[in-house]
C-alpha cells in the first residue's frame, strides 16, 4: 500500500492515512502510561521509567495488564523473559482480545514446567467467539535466559505469529469458505501471569510448587507503532500507512514456517483425528499456502 493512499475497509471502517499519528511515537511506548493493571495491581512492578514491567505470581494472586487503547488491525511486538527455574502450573501470556461472548482473541501462552524441562508455547485464535484452534510448540531456545520478541501481525488478510521475526503460525482470512475471521471488533493488548495448575503442566499432573514463589516474568519494548488505534466516537480506526496492512506470507516465510512445524510443533488441532473423527474444521482442509 502506497504511503499517500487513503483506504477504507468497509466491513471494519478502517481508515489508513499515511500522515496520521494516532498512537504514541515510535519507541515511546510505556507500560505505566499505556496500560492499566486490571488484576493483581500490587504484583505489577514498573521499572526503567515504565519501559519495563515485572509481573509476579504468588499464592494470593497473579497480575494482568490491559492496554488503555483498543486497536483494529496492527502489528504488536513485545519482548518477554519467562519465569526461571521451577515454573510448573504457571502461565505467562501476551494476547489481544476484544472481550464479550463473541470475542476475537489471539494468544501467546507459555506453559511452565518443572526445572530442566522446556516451556510449551500454547497458541490459540478465536473469531466471533469460536476458538479451539490450539497449536503448541517447543521453543528452540531458553526463553528464561534472555528476552525474546513475540509478535502478532493482524491485517485484513491474515494473522501471523512470530518469534524473533520467525513465523510460527498463520491463520488466513478464509471468510469466502465460511470461516469467521476477526475484522470488526477492536481489541485490547494484554500481558499476564497466573496459576493454571489444573491443566498447564503435563495435563495438570504437576501442580504449582508454592515454595518456589514468587514467580516473575519480565516484559519490555512494547511496540504498537504499526497498529490502528480505535476511535470509538468515529467508529473507525486510523493508522499510519505501511506495507504491514497488506502483508502476507512470501515463499521464504512459508519455508521457514514449515521448518518450525516439522521440528518444533508439539500439537496441531488440524491433525487431531481423535478430537475430529469425522471432519476437520474448514480452515484445516483449505490448502494453507493458497493466497
Amino acid at each position: 500500500m502506497r504511503g499517500n493512499s487513503l483506504r477504507w475497509w468497509p466491513a471494519a471502517l478502517v481508515v489508513v492515512v499515511a500522515a496520521a499519528v494516532t498512537a504514541a511515537a515510535a519507541g515511546d511506548h510505556n507500560f505505566h502510561r499505556d496500560f492499566d493493571a486490571v488484576w493483581g495491581k500490587g504484583n505489577a512492578r514498573f521499572q526503567d521509567g515504565g519501559r519495563m514491567v515485572e509481573l509476579t505470581l504468588d499464592e494470593q494472586t497473579g497480575a494482568r495488564l490491559q492496554s488503555k487503547d483498543r486497536f483494529l488491525f496492527g502489528r504488536f511486538d513485545l519482548e518477554i523473559k519467562l519465569v526461571r527455574g521451577e515454573s510448573a502450573g504457571t502461565i505467562t501470556s501476551f494476547y489481544i482480545c476484544s472481550g464479550g461472548a463473541r470475542h476475537d482473541e489471539v494468544d501467546f501462552e507459555f506453559l511452565g514446567n518443572v526445572s530442566g524441562e522446556p516451556y510449551l508455547l500454547h497458541t490459540n485464535i478465536f473469531s466471533d467467539g469460536k476458538g479451539e484452534r490450539e497449536q503448541q510448540f517447543v521453543l528452540w531456545f531458553d526463553p528464561t535466559a534472555d528476552f525474546h520478541t513475540y509478535s502478532i501481525l493482524w491485517n485484513p488478510h491474515n494473522i501471523i505469529l512470530y518469534i524473533d521475526g520467525t513465523p510460527i503460525r498463520v491463520f488466513k482470512n478464509n471468510e469466502a469458505y465460511g470461516v469467521a475471521f476477526p475484522t470488526r471488533q477492536p481489541v485490547h493488548v494484554f500481558a499476564s501471569i497466573w496459576n493454571a495448575e489444573e491443566w498447564a503442566t503435563q495435563g495438570g499432573r504437576v501442580k504449582t510448587d508454592w515454595s518456589r514463589a514468587p514467580f516473575v516474568a519480565t516484559y519490555r519494548r512494547y511496540n504498537v507503532t504499526n497498529a490502528c488505534v480505535w476511535d470509538a466516537t468515529a467508529g473507525a480506526s486510523r493508522c499510519a500507512g505501511g506495507g504491514w496492512m497488506s502483508q502476507r506470507m512470501d515463499w521464504w516465510s512459508w519455508m521457514t514456517l514449515n521448518w518450525v512445524r516439522m521440528n518444533y510443533m508439539a500439537y496441531d488441532y488440524c491433525a487431531d483425528r481423535k478430537r475430529f473423527p469425522h471432519r476437520f474444521p474448514a480452515e484445516c482442509i483449505i490448502p494453507i499456502g493458497r493466497t
